[in-house]
């Protein structure tokens, strides 16, 4: 159960994270601007464009890998595959976001596919 708890961790962690080459590319944009940052954040292009995408798509990801692994635990369904496949879907959500922003975009596709796979046979699991 500790792996899990340490994947779903590290998955409430990543979208913070990837804020930091968000903040990075706009303060490219002359400053930071804590006051409007939306507003700031929509004229990004190209990298701060890639970097504010994966930084948005890290918190959908991680409702439905979230409600997987609660799904795990509460049918207490814990197993070494689950703890696998928690893993699989960390490290898949990692590579990602480093190819988002790299923009290798057929990659980036495939390691999506990889996360959300194995969020779906997190949940799975429970039948």
């Amino acid at each position: 159960m500790q792996t899990i708890l340490i994947c779903l961790l590290i998955a409430m962690l990543l979208p913070y994270i990837a804020k930091v080459p968000v903040a990075m590319a706009m303060t490219k944009l002359g400053r930071y601007d804590n006051n409007h940052p939306r507003a700031q954040q929509a004229q990004l292009t190209g990298f701060g464009a890639r970097a504010l995408a994966g930084h948005q798509n890290a918190f959908e990801s991680l409702i439905v890998f979230g409600i997987a692994v609660l799904t795990a635990l509460l049918t207490n369904n814990v197993t070494d595959v689950v703890a696998l496949l928690a893993i699989v879907h960390v490290v898949a959500r990692v590579v990602y976001h480093v190819l988002y922003l790299l923009d290798y975009s057929t990659m980036r596709s495939l390691s999506w596919f990889v996360a959300i796979g194995a969020s779906i046979a997190i949940f799975c699991q429970a039948f």
